[in-house]
């Protein structure tokens, strides 16, 4: 998610979702037909680099494949505002849907709906509670993300101690998984304590609460795992005003261009990186087999990539999401 306040991530949001929708649609019309396939991307939340990362991937398979892509995507990560878009781009009858569900089982019946009504769907980056009606699942290992970020801290702490971890909500399933590879790590190593996980609901200053309350109960803690965006700026700040920057570690999850100025500033030590791009172009070509009627793989997992402030200008700058295409 995109290190900003909440009301400047909607207008943002709603920009870039005008400005990407336009953009899709400019592509789709360019020399379209009748036999070209129809593909649709629903994103998490329009604007996020992540999603914006992910669109490029989506885009240049389509080209590839001469298909036309519409994309569009709710202003907040949010099942209430992303099942609209859902039902609409349903009625419009695409061939197939890549979609990032918002909601575990919030978003379970409205995509089954869709394939009932012929509609292939492919979903990206997050999935739902029962995924078996989807052509294909293409996914970071989000759970070995969550051991890398163990990892991150474990270098960081190398003497153990506790940790904590700050996520968004119970039900997204991608920061689920973080949260329990995460968890089997610290548990695992007798020298941490883990301290278990806290939901600040993708609110930076409801995180950095949580983050001051656990610091005045703990004030020993030694690192933490911010599992998305808003929880790594919330974190940050908490931690700031507890007077603690030099004790307390941070990993974050995700390589925007915020995030990698928090790294570079020092507010962050460590990013786990995904990999959008190769989950948009490896979804896009499962759904255009799926609308040939060609077998599909059911579930793709992409990798992930540390980022330090070692590695930034190194091999790292490639894994940095992009803001455009």
């Amino acid at each position: 998610m995109k290190l900003t306040p909440k009301i400047t991530l909607l207008a943002a949001g709603a920009l870039a979702a005008t400005s990407l929708t336009a953009c899709a649609g400019s592509s789709a019309t360019a020399g379209s037909s009748s036999t070209q396939p129809k593909l649709a991307f629903i994103q998490g939340v329009a604007g996020d680099e992540f999603y914006v990362s992910m669109q490029c991937g989506i885009d240049a398979a389509a080209k590839a494949a001469g298909a036309t892509i519409n994309t569009q995507g709710p202003a907040k990560f949010d099942p209430t505002l992303q099942k609209p878009i859902v039902d609409s781009v349903v009625a419009s009858k695409p061939d197939a849907i890549l979609i990032a569900p918002t909601d575990v089982a919030a978003m379970q019946a409205p995509l089954k709906a869709a394939t009932a009504a012929g509609i292939k769907v492919v979903l990206v980056d997050t999935t739902v509670q029962d995924p078996s009606f989807a052509s294909s699942a293409v996914a970071s290992d989000n759970k070995g993300g969550g051991l890398e970020a163990f990892k991150a801290i474990k270098k960081l702490s190398p003497d153990g101690g506790k940790v904590l971890v700050i996520s968004t909500d119970p039900g997204v399933s991608t920061a689920d998984a973080r949260v329990a590879g995460f968890e089997e790590g610290a548990k695992a190593d007798s020298s941490f304590e883990y301290l278990g996980v806290q939901y600040s609901h993708n609110d930076p200053a409801e995180a950095a609460k949580l983050v001051s309350a656990a610091l005045a109960k703990d004030p020993d803690i030694v690192g933490v795992f911010a599992a998305n965006t808003f929880a790594a700026e919330g974190t940050a700040t908490g931690i700031r005003q507890a007077g603690k920057q030099n004790q307390v570690k941070i990993v974050g999850f995700d390589a925007g261009p915020a995030q990698v100025k928090q790294l570079k500033d020092g507010v962050v030590q460590a990013l786990i990186a995904q990999e959008p791009a190769s989950i948009g172009t490896q979804g896009a070509e499962q759904a255009l087999k799926a609308i040939k009627g060609e077998s599909t793989t059911k579930e793709i997992q992409t990798g992930f990539k540390q980022i330090t402030a070692d590695n930034i200008s190194g091999d790292g700058a490639q894994y940095v999401y992009k803001s455009s295409c």
